[in-house]
């Protein structure tokens, strides 16, 4: 028996059958190049669904989370931990918030947003003004909360009932205004919505909608779990879009690999949050936090210029391709439409060695954000094979 075979047949045995596995067991890696427990070698244009941003065994973020692992490993939120108010810091600076909450994954950096914009709108309001509106297509989470704000039916199947006063509405102002009446606390919105088929919003209706949202003091949350940490090249998605938040939540990629999610509190929403409001027991674990300060010092300026390089590169080739009619998403964020099955495409994809994703009909690609070009030619080869036939 194989190694895959004994690794698949307890993962088989003993696991939540919650996941549709491709017949891949990873071991090991290098940067963006992988290697399954057969040995067989992968091109790895998924970084973990937007996680390991410098691709496999980055030399800089495993000294960074061994420093703190030989200090402590956790430190419980009735102390103080260096690591946890240095990223706060990083973050702040770099993006004008006031302050930072931190959880453990996109989902509960969610749900903290909504917390707060309720409690914000209570606190100044009075109850009854709690409503959340979403944008279709959009996804937040797998929490009760923030999987009842995303908007997609086939993710509802089977959970209700679910949290009141959460609706959704189009992608268009107009819309927006019809479903957001005075009852409405905030309105969250993914400025690249990537379980939702990797599209970017129209930049016209961000702006009109951050508009909207600061004249009838309705808070403004933009969720970067996925297109966040300079995924699209820039610090964060909504950066292209020349707006402000109230609110931002952020996870997958912060951490470079360890689990840690976070919520930032702009102007508005500063002092919402008091003791006892919201907590978690890993929120702002050192070791996470270590790690998360090791990916904020490297996503310069310079170097996210260099991944929006990357982009310009990887989405010419990828036009070129003969079946692939549209090329979705911001920066290393991409979905291509072909006309054909993603799910088979992926299958075929990672026959030949390369890992890829799906969102919808897209085939969906988040590679690391320091791959390399021989890396990039040699996904883009086999792409080119499996589309191309």
């Amino acid at each position: 028996m194989s190694d895959f075979e004994h690794i698949r047949i307890a993962n088989d045995a003993y696991l939540a059958e919650s996941y549709a596995r491709f017949p891949v067991a990873i071991t090991g890696g290098e940067g963006a190049t992988l290697f399954g427990a057969d040995g067989k070698k992968y091109i790895d244009f998924g970084s973990g669904i937007a996680v390991n941003l410098f691709g496999a065994n980055d030399e800089g973020w495993k000294t960074a989370v061994k420093e703190q692992l030989d200090l402590i490993a956790h430190v419980s939120n009735y102390y103080y931990s260096e690591p946890q108010g240095r990223l706060a810091e990083l973050l702040c600076e770099r993006t004008g918030a006031k302050r930072v909450f931190f959880a453990n994954s996109g989902g509960e950096a969610n749900e903290c947003a909504f917390k707060a914009a309720r409690k914000y709108s209570y606190m100044k309001y009075g109850a009854g003004r709690n409503k959340i509106v979403s944008l279709k297509g959009s996804f937040h989470g797998r929490t009760l909360f923030t999987l009842t704000a995303t908007g997609q039916e086939e993710f509802h199947r089977y959970f209700d009932p679910f949290v009141p006063q959460v609706d959704y509405a189009e992608p268009t102002i107009a819309d927006v205004r019809r479903v957001a009446g005075g009852d409405t606390c905030a309105v969250v919105i993914e400025c690249v919505q990537g379980e939702g088929g990797v599209e970017a919003l129209d930049p016209g209706f961000v702006r009109a909608l951050a508009a909207e949202c600061r004249e009838r003091d309705i808070l403004l949350i933009c969720d970067e779990v996925q297109c966040g940490n300079g995924r699209t090249g820039k610090l964060y998605a909504y950066e292209h879009y020349g707006i402000t938040p109230d609110l931002v939540t952020t996870a997958k990629g912060l951490g470079g690999g360890l689990p840690i999610g976070a919520c930032l509190f702009f102007d508005r929403t500063e002092h919402v949050l008091k003791p006892g409001d919201h907590g978690s027991t890993f929120g702002g674990n050192p070791v996470c936090c270590a790690g998360g300060c090791y990916v904020m010092s490297r996503l310069s300026e310079e170097f996210l210029l260099e991944v929006q390089g990357r982009a310009e590169y990887l989405r010419a080739k990828l036009k070129n391709i003969c079946g692939v009619t549209r090329v979705t998403g911001l920066g290393l964020m991409i979905g291509l439409e072909t006309g054909r099955d993603a799910k088979a495409i992926a299958g075929e994809c990672l026959n030949r060695g390369l890992l890829v994703l799906t969102a919808h009909s897209h085939v969906r690609l988040l590679p690391p954000l320091n791959i390399g070009k021989t890396e990039m030619d040699e996904g883009l080869a086999i792409l080119r094979e499996v589309i191309e036939g």
